[in-house]
């Protein structure tokens, strides 16, 4: 207590360094936590798994998550001793719903029967035999109370999308936000969207198009390596010779590797998001190892004006492991009163992180784990940051010591700078690392897209209304001065709906299995978004023809060697179509990767998405509401829902920036309590130094003279942090950059930033303290010689 209130600086450095520092490793910890528990809320975790399928295409193994809907019936006719249950699921994602009149988007999907036992629904109303009955939908507490209030939603009808009408019948507990299902507010079964789909009922061939989910519940007794093994070639029996040409090969991936090892790369896992999981963990470990340092740098650098303290407690009987007991409850004490004053930061801070990781995190208060780690956690960090000044302090010798002739020499310093250089080092190497994110982030974004996202505007169609009525509505749009174009198509700009392995041509290797993006397109389609032509023309109601014509983009007509695409021949699954356009690549899947084969057709059928370009001349909100009236007269079964082309792009780049954010938010604080702690070592020099301050003062020094004096070891020490900073950012960067097939390089713009900024912030570190004591009267410091 007397050491704490003696020193007040000093103490208020450790207290509010080893604070912050534990405050983000807190941060970190319920982030983790949340990222590691993701999915275990449900009951069998660790006996429910997706069917995936590697298929070649284009000369590499991809890993596709869709499948033919027939490939669960064959499952549970031909595996069934496997699995507890087998669940086919569609359409998961946000659908217009029609509760007593009001149109209101609902998350949901459609699944077969066993969802809720799978799933563990904690059912408020009904049980899990409440989809019995295909007709029906089970919705979550949320979505009751937000569309019913305090009704009793049990047995009311609504109707989903165009499909016919269905009752209510239970109402279950919502997914937590760490789920795979959190957003899921609505279950109906797949036999309804069946019986009620024409697309699907009518297929000729239901082994071919891939757009369900697979989902199952092992067998408590079966291994999820052997299921897997055994449903390999489901797939490969039972489509046709073009598509066996795929090699589609099924595999179980566990509910328990959705989240965290979720990409593949040629067939592989190759990790995910558990690379996150790594980073900021170690980034945890490292922050609360800056603010230890600090406190030890600090503890030792104090050790003269402890030392008599030390002396006469030897002379008087103390022994040694008192000595270090005496300083590890002095180092207790200062890690419980910054553990305290981390808890009141983390409850400041929680709703900022919340928002930059898009997070729900909350303090864990009555978690008996939470308290048990912390006191963990409070332990550790005082033997770390208390272990140095305890077997230090106290291995002085009393007789020197108390004889005056104790010196701590030359050599005393090296740790302290040692510890100083590894502080920057880290920090250095944080910051180096969060420039790289962004500038990865700022390469993607800068990238030509190959299409122009200014006022352009997507709208989701769920009817047919507005496509029968497409002239009509265009023309009113144009008269009222809202849209400049407008078209139709199978995707938005910003994703590719379609694909197919059916295309042909003249020089192609009859074995080589492919798969082409597919965008079916209305005229204007191409006007609308401002594609760049490279040959040939767009499509045009002047030809006739151009119901039997293919437009390729720059990397289908390369992928196909054709030297001179125009008025080349291809086959649409043995159609002959005629090449009469090659636009540049856009950008329409990751912006990280490269562009993927795409053939444009025209389609004269019902688009899923409305492309309207809002005309310039007029303002975006007048235009929209415009809009809204217009599609609302022609379509008034459905929500009238938009998205500007701009923003769904931007949604691309959401994990990097977020990880961005997350790294330039701990690199800030890393280098805050390094320079906190350069603060408080500057500050202990100056004292130290200070008679000699005061007779190089008398003898002529300029404040300039003294500033130098005391800010040159720390420049140079930062100078060697940089030096070792360097190859290490580059060994993580690199590593982390190899992830993406369109990437930066590591200019050595970002190394000259950070050294730069790195110098400059010591500096200004240093110079407070440096300057206070440049113009310190050197009388105070000499009156006594």
């Amino acid at each position: 207590w007397r050491n704490l209130g003696k020193s007040k600086m000093h103490s208020f450095i450790n207290i509010f360094g080893l604070a912050i520092g534990m405050a983000v490793s807190l941060l970190i910890g319920l982030w983790l936590y949340d990222e590691i528990s993701f999915d275990k809320n449900f009951q069998h975790y660790d006996r429910i798994a997706r069917v995936l399928q590697n298929v070649t295409n284009n000369g590499e193994v991809q890993t596709w998550t869709n499948m033919p809907y027939p490939l669960g019936e064959e499952l549970r006719k031909n595996y069934g001793s496997n699995f507890k249950h087998v669940i086919t699921a569609a359409n998961i994602g946000n659908h217009t719903v029609l509760i007593d009149n009001k149109k209101v988007k609902v998350s949901g999907g459609y699944f077969e029967h066993g969802i809720p036992e799978m799933l563990s629904l904690q059912m408020r109303q009904g049980n899990h035999g409440s989809l019995d009955d295909p007709a029906s939908a089970l919705i979550s507490v949320s979505a009751a109370k937000a569309n019913f209030g305090e009704t009793d939603p049990l047995n009311k009808i609504i109707k989903i999308d165009d499909n016919p009408p269905i009752k209510i019948s239970g109402v279950y507990e919502d997914f937590p936000s760490n789920s795979t299902f959190a957003d899921l507010n609505f279950i109906s079964t797949w036999e309804f969207l069946y019986n009620n789909s024409d697309d699907i009922k009518s297929m000729t061939d239901p082994w071919r198009p891939n757009f369900t989910s697979l989902y199952v519940q092992l067998n408590d007794n079966i291994d999820i390596d052997k299921a897997s093994l055994a449903i390999k070639d489901a797939k490969m029996k039972k489509v046709n010779e073009q598509l066996q040409k795929k090699k589609p090969a099924l595999f179980l991936h566990s509910m328990s590797k959705w989240h965290l090892y979720s990409e593949f790369r040629n067939g592989f896992n190759t990790g995910g998001a558990i690379q996150y999981i790594r980073m900021f963990g170690i980034s945890g470990l490292f922050v609360l190892l800056l603010a230890c340092i600090n406190f030890m740098n600090l503890s030792t650098a104090r050790s003269e004006k402890r030392a008599k303290e030390v002396g006469i407690r030897k002379t008087v009987g103390s022994l040694r492991s008192q000595l270090i007991g005496q300083f590890f409850a002095e180092s207790l004490l200062t890690v419980g009163f910054a553990f305290a004053m981390s808890l009141l930061f983390v409850r400041l801070l929680l709703p900022f992180f919340n928002t930059v990781s898009s997070k729900h995190l909350s303090i864990l208060w009555s978690n008996q784990n939470f308290w048990l780690i912390n006191l963990a956690f409070i332990g550790f960090t005082s033997i770390i940051a208390g272990s140095y000044p305890a077997f230090y302090l106290s291995s002085f010798e009393p007789v020197k010591v108390l004889k005056g002739t104790f010196q701590t020499g030359r050599l005393a310093a090296l740790p302290r700078k040692v510890l100083v250089v590894l502080q920057f080092t880290v920090s250095i190497t944080l910051i180096i690392g969060t420039m790289i994110v962004y500038r990865q982030i700022l390469y993607a974004k800068n990238r030509p897209v190959g299409y122009s996202r200014d006022g352009l505007v997507n709208v989701y169609m769920e009817t047919e209304q507005i496509h029968k009525h497409f002239e009509a509505v265009k023309e009113e749009l144009v008269q009222a001065g809202a849209i400049s174009s407008m078209a139709e198509s199978g995707s938005p700009t910003t994703g590719i709906w379609g694909s197919t392995s059916g295309i042909s041509w003249k020089q192609k290797d009859p074995n080589l299995s492919t798969d082409f993006g597919t965008v079916n397109a209305s005229y204007d389609f191409g006007h609308t978004i401002d594609w760049k032509l490279k040959e040939g023309r767009d499509f045009s109601r002047e030809f006739g023809s151009d119901t039997s014509a293919v437009i390729l983009n720059v990397a289908a007509a390369e992928f196909m060697g054709l030297k001179k695409p125009i008025g080349e021949i291809v086959t649409w699954w043995d159609v002959p179509y005629t090449v009469v356009g090659v636009i540049n690549d856009m950008v329409m899947t990751s912006p990280y990767e490269e562009p993927k084969p795409i053939v444009y057709s025209l389609s004269t059928g019902t688009g899923n998405v409305i492309l309207l370009r809002i005309n310039p001349k007029q303002n975006a909100k007048t235009a929209l509401s415009t809009i809204e009236t217009v599609f609302k007269k022609y379509n008034p079964e459905q929500a009238f829902a938009y998205r500007f082309v701009d923003e769904e792009y931007a949604q691309k780049f959401g994990d990097e920036e977020r990880i961005g954010k997350l790294a330039g938010f701990f690199s800030l604080l890393a280098v805050f309590i390094s320079c906190l702690g350069l603060f408080g070592l500057t500050s202990f020099v100056a004292e130290q130094r200070q008679k000699e301050i005061g007779v190089r003062k008398v003898l002529g020094a300029s404040i300039f003279n003294v500033w130098n004096l005391l800010s040159k070891d720390f420049v140079l020490l930062v100078g060697l942090s940089f030096l070792f900073a360097i190859p290490i950012s580059i060994y993580f960067m690199s590593g982390w950059l190899s992830s993406y097939t369109y990437r930066t390089g590591m200019s050595w713009f970002i190394f000259a930033a950070a050294a730069m900024g790195s110098i400059l912030i010591t500096l200004l570190t240093v110079s407070f303290q440096a300057i206070r004591a440049a113009i310190a009267n050197p009388i105070k410091s000499l009156r006594t010689e």
